[in-house]
């Protein structure tokens, strides 16, 4: 049997719809697969850059709280400077204070000898030794002298121990501020 043009040509056209069907089938099989790499790779570069992302972010996270430190311990380290400089002012100020009224103490015979008397018996205390030797300024040996047997006398009762104190009649402390 000899075949006609007519069914060379559906023979023709069925090979033809098969090839272009095969060939629909491979573009569709090629482009599922182009977008499944196309998702897989932008899926891998999206989160590559979240990490850049985040660690960009953690980074200055990072220095921001390190800025936030160096802030706090500098306004700490200052307000303790302010602390100790009011400190050393008040000090200052109690140091000129106590020269003033020590000055005015001086002129008063009586409170001086009071005076004396108890920073030679405070001394002895805080020595707690037999032999105590003791220096004063040059206007105030007569003075000192004068105080020391009622300040050994006050040590003695309350510590029960005898001491001796000799007054340096060599080298005296300043006088004046």
């Amino acid at each position: 049997m000899a075949l006609t043009d007519a069914d060379v040509q559906k023979q023709i056209k069925q090979m033809m719809g098969f090839i272009e069907q095969e060939a629909n089938e491979k573009v569709e099989e090629i482009d599922a697969k182009a977008e499944e790499e196309f998702n897989i790779e932008k899926g891998r570069l999206v989160q590559q850059h979240r990490l850049k992302i985040m660690e960009t972010y953690d980074r200055k996270e990072k220095a921001v709280e390190l800025q936030k430190k160096i802030q706090s311990s500098t306004m700490l380290n200052q307000a303790r400077l302010r602390v100790l400089k009011a400190q050393d002012d008040h000090v200052g100020n109690v140091i000129e204070e106590t020269k003033k009224r020590l000055s005015d103490i001086t002129r008063d015979q009586a409170k001086y000898l009071e005076v004396l008397k108890s920073l030679i018996v405070q001394g002895l205390f805080q020595l707690m030794e037999a032999t105590v030797a003791l220096r004063c300024r040059e206007v105030d040996v007569s003075l000192v002298q004068r105080a020391v047997p009622d300040a050994i006398k006050v040590y003695k009762q309350a510590t029960s121990k005898e001491a001796v104190i000799k007054i340096d009649t060599e080298c005296f402390l300043p006088t004046g501020t």
